[in-house]
């Protein structure tokens, strides 16, 4: 196991991999972002220079390190361009077989047999991924939240065959970064997605039966319950595609009705009415400049 995780690998430039690679870079870390070709490329290096101008403008990161972090960063399209590194994050859509294909490749790129592979998944089966390498023992789960930068939490996510040296390697790694670790068994949803996504299905059927609009489901949460936002915001926020895959791994893997993905989210999302990426979801919104349906 290498003592030193110094050459980091992100695979997938969206929303999440944009996050997660800022904070590499923000920690010091050389890092390489992967993605579809030299146009999404391109597309991801502006998504993390606006985020860290963003961080410069309110005063929690100053120019100079901005500046350092972006030196850090090597953005390209083509998955070779990761054959050095220490460890590769995948975060790409929340889609299995896309994900076990890219697992199915780097097994094959990342030269090191000591580098740590990577998911960002937020529901998918560590395991699957794991068994498309033949270096399951160093295959592992880190799901960052959203947005990366911002949010301290980390779940560290170790299969049936993930080695311990590989846990503790991967909660140091994320411990570099300013993370807070929990770790979670192998199983769809995590810790955090099992609790959170039924509460968001219901306040979708809440709205789809017309028992109350999307503003009031939300303003009640808000403000009947203190929450820093309501259900129906939260979801267009992760992305109504990601929280539709995320219940259909849950259904899939627990065939339990509160899991399963209303009619009304399965229509939006065929709709591409995807929330805030998109500038629309259950609220309306500004679109993001680069925002994308990656996950």
């Amino acid at each position: 196991m290498n003592a030193s995780l110094r050459r980091i690998g992100v695979v997938g430039g969206g929303q999440m991999g944009a996050g997660i690679a800022e904070v590499c870079a923000r920690a010091g870390l050389d890092t390489v972002v992967c993605e579809a070709d030299a146009t999404a490329a391109d597309a991801a290096r502006d998504r993390v220079t606006a985020s860290l101008a963003r961080a410069v403008g309110k005063g929690k990161l100053d120019r100079a390190s901005a500046e350092a972090a972006l030196a850090r960063l090597v953005f390209t399209g083509s998955l070779d361009d990761l054959a050095d590194r220490h460890l590769v994050i995948e975060a790409v859509v929340e889609n299995p077989d896309v994900k076990t294909e890219i697992f199915a490749a780097l097994d094959k790129i990342v030269e090191d047999p000591e580098a740590i592979l990577v998911t960002n998944t937020s529901s998918i089966p560590v395991m699957r991924l794991g068994m498309a390498t033949r270096r399951a023992d160093r295959v592992i789960g880190l799901h960052f939240f959203n947005p990366v930068p911002v949010l301290p939490l980390v779940e560290v996510v170790a299969s049936l065959h993930t080695a311990p040296e590989t846990v503790t390697a991967v909660e140091d790694f994320a411990a570099t970064l300013g993370k807070t670790v929990v770790r979670s068994r192998d199983r769809a949803g995590f810790v955090v997605n099992a609790l959170l996504i039924p509460y968001l299905l219901s306040a979708v059927r809440m709205a789809e039966s017309g028992f109350a609009t999307a503003a009031d489901v939300d303003a009640g949460m808000e403000l009947g319950c203190a929450h820093p936002m309501g259900p129906l915001k939260l979801a267009d926020l992760i992305g109504l595609d990601t929280v539709a895959s995320i219940a259909e791994s849950l259904y899939e893997e627990f065939k339990e009705p509160l899991y399963a993905p209303p009619p009304l989210l399965q229509r939006m999302v065929q709709a591409g009415l995807l929330g805030r990426k998109t500038g629309r979801g259950f609220h309306t919104y500004v679109p993001t400049a680069g925002a994308d349906a990656r996950s």
